[in-house]
């Protein structure tokens, strides 16, 4: 009788939560993220194993998905769309912490094929794509940031990093491709390595490497200088 009672009072409560002012909102919410993830998650299945032409490889792109979800991160930037893949796994992460991506692409074909993919993964309301030059236009964007992951021109490192530094907030997360701790690089060669060198130096920054893909370099912004 006790498990009986029990069990109408737990109904009850139920019934009671379903019809308080903002409940609707909450669920509705809910199943509009879960319509999304499975049009962002059957979007990748059918794309799987034909990111070419610069992308990232998958395991990249969910360490990158997984930093801005861990750290609830809501301004981010990438230097370097390619066709859209990374942009995908960012701006994914970012329609479940209320943020927006900036995106820069210079090529021009590059770029309207990336487009045609945000729109087809259903993620265009959070992506803000530029065909840009990224030497000219990463110098001009006010921010601030608290996600950057860069992988345009490898010897310009540097000089994007140097350029988003003041623009970066304390607790933010700076990212980059192709680095490895190695002094002999991975694809983007003396480039990427002069960059790690650099940034693993500079005070008021804590970077790893997570080698388990293509090399992702990690660097928290812990003070400014």
């Amino acid at each position: 009788m006790e498990i009986k009672n029990f069990s109408i009072f737990l109904c009850t409560l139920l019934g009671l939560v379903l019809v308080l002012p903002g409940s609707n909102v909450f669920l509705q919410e809910k199943t509009d993220e879960q319509i999304l993830d499975r049009k962002v998650r059957a979007f990748l299945d059918s794309r799987q194993g034909t990111w070419v032409d610069l992308n990232v490889p998958q395991s990249d792109g969910k360490l990158l998905y997984d930093l801005i979800i861990k750290n609830r991160y809501k301004k981010a930037l990438e230097i370097g769309t390619s066709t859209g893949h990374s942009t995908i796994w960012i701006a994914w992460a970012l329609s479940k912490t209320g943020g927006k991506l900036i995106t820069i692409e210079i090529d021009e074909g590059r770029y309207r094929e990336a487009v045609a993919n945000f729109k087809a993964a259903g993620l265009s309301r959070f992506i803000d794509p530029r065909l840009a030059d990224a030497h000219d236009l990463v110098k001009k964007l006010q921010g601030p940031f608290d996600f950057v992951f860069s992988d345009a021109d490898k010897e310009w490192y540097t000089n994007y990093f140097m350029d988003i530094y003041p623009k970066l907030e304390v607790g933010g997360c700076y990212t980059a491709h192709n680095v490895s701790e190695s002094s002999r690089g991975r694809r983007g060669g003396r480039g990427t390595q002069k960059f790690y060198e650099y940034i693993k130096k500079m005070p008021g920054m804590e970077t790893t490497v997570d080698s388990r893909g293509a090399g992702l370099s990690i660097s928290y912004k812990t003070a400014t200088r």
